[in-house]
């Protein structure tokens, strides 16, 4: 199954509730730029919401997160995945990009110096990587998650944070999905199981804190 065209949509806001009290810590925090790749991305319609917002909101909080010291940690699946490799994605969604330039992560969010690119297998950025122990090796039990797909890959990947005891922070604005109704789906999900859904501009004053002060 190929990914089919993405409607246009507007972005819901962010629920009221939330599983716990965590305030966000740019002393404790990672970035996650979770599969904003030129395959999953080619659905959308590149000029109106979700994914127009959604890229210059992940855009903002890259610039802070660099700026403030905070690791900027991007997941991307590779092109050309071994049958045994890939397993069930195949029976669900097909062989999968192909190509270098599919697999690539999108230019205005390009990765830069400093920032680790992570191989991504399944849907949780977790599953068969490195990223929880990097995020060990440096000293970071928080994570900001941002990217595609909102109740796919995003909402399992906090999930699996919250698992694992880092504090999964999603921000509302800065992840798209498939539609409103799924979108909305995985803010409720994360903020009355397993964490803290806030919008761009919350997490942006948060992570620039530790720049100031």
């Amino acid at each position: 199954m190929a990914i089919p065209a993405i409607p246009n949509y507007d972005i819901p806001q962010p629920p009221q509730r939330r599983a716990a009290a965590w305030e966000l810590d740019p002393q404790r925090a990672a970035l996650l730029v979770h599969d904003m790749q030129n395959y999953f991305i080619a659905a959308y319609d590149p000029g109106h919401a979700p994914i127009k917002p959604v890229i210059a909101n992940i855009a903002r909080l890259l610039e802070a997160a660099r700026e403030a010291g905070v690791p900027v940690f991007y997941s991307a699946q590779p092109p050309r995945q071994h049958p045994l490799q890939r397993g069930l994605l195949s029976e669900v969604w097909g062989q999968g990009m192909q190509t270098e330039e599919e697999a690539g992560i999108i230019t205005a969010l390009a990765p830069q110096p400093g920032d680790e690119v992570i191989t991504k297998w399944r849907y949780s950025a977790f599953e068969r990587t490195g990223l929880a122990q990097a995020m060990s090796f440096a000293g970071r039990d928080q994570l900001i998650i941002t990217g595609v797909y909102g109740h796919m890959g995003c909402q399992v990947s906090a999930g699996d944070a919250f698992m694992k005891d880092i504090q999964p922070f999603m921000v509302s604005d800065a992840i798209a999905d498939f539609s409103a109704g799924e979108h909305q789906q995985a803010l409720e999900w994360v903020a009355k199981r397993c964490g803290v859904v806030l919008d761009a501009a919350a997490a942006c004053e948060a992570v620039s804190a530790a720049a100031v002060s």
